[in-house]
């Protein structure tokens, strides 16, 4: 007896419909939130310890300890100039994301001095532990087809065409953002920078890999 046609017919059947890869909406909610509270805190740590690092966040943190203004506010403000690079490199729906995601970060970090505050004793642990939260978050948002933007943006642009993997490209710009560090923050302080940097770079060239993962 030849059950080759029913069985393939069952399995026609049984086959998920449209692209089992896309996320919902609820899930993309959920997503922004969780990498939310990862970069948020990410940035409060970093900031605790008196640490910058690499991409739009080491801008937004050397603007802070420049200015004194609210990292969360400099992150948005931050990537005003690269919503249009955004847009043309990635489309709307990922534009749309990034500003979502970006007044998330902007009302996290008006929210956070009266909910929470974080005292740094060790430089070290704030550099590590801060660039393994920052890779976390933006490794979170590449799952679902968002970014902080800026240099992030850029950064999956190219590995998408192909150019350079995603990790490498950050610490590109990583090395640029890191020498404007050099005129706020003090030598074992931009060391200590570099460390965080890397830290990022190194979760994203390890975890961020085009067709591995199913919901990228």
């Amino acid at each position: 007896m030849d059950i080759s046609k029913p069985a393939a017919r069952l399995a026609e059947k049984l086959k998920p419909q449209g692209d089992a890869r896309k996320h919902t909406r609820l899930e993309d909610a959920v997503a922004f939130c969780i990498a939310v509270l990862l970069i948020g805190f990410g940035l409060a740590l970093l900031q605790a310890a008196g640490l910058a690092t690499g991409g739009v966040a080491g801008i937004a943190l050397i603007l802070h300890f420049a200015l004194g203004w609210p990292t969360g506010v400099l992150f948005l403000l931050v990537n005003l100039p690269f919503y249009a690079l955004v847009y043309r490199t990635m489309g709307a729906e990922f534009t749309l994301k990034t500003l979502i995601v970006n007044a998330m970060l902007a009302g996290f970090g008006a929210l956070a001095p009266h909910v929470f505050a974080l005292q740094s004793k060790s430089g070290v642990f704030a550099a590590l532990a801060g660039g393994v939260l920052l890779g976390m978050g933006v490794l979170a948002l590449a799952r679902h087809r968002a970014s902080v933007g800026g240099t992030s943006a850029l950064a999956l642009y190219a590995q998408e065409r192909g150019w350079l993997r995603a990790g490498h490209v950050q610490a590109l710009t990583d090395f640029l953002v890191l020498a404007a560090a050099a005129t706020v923050l003090d030598l074992e302080h931009l060391a200590l920078s570099v460390l965080s940097a890397l830290t990022l770079s190194l979760v994203l060239v390890l975890n961020h890999k085009p067709g591995r993962y199913a919901g990228f």
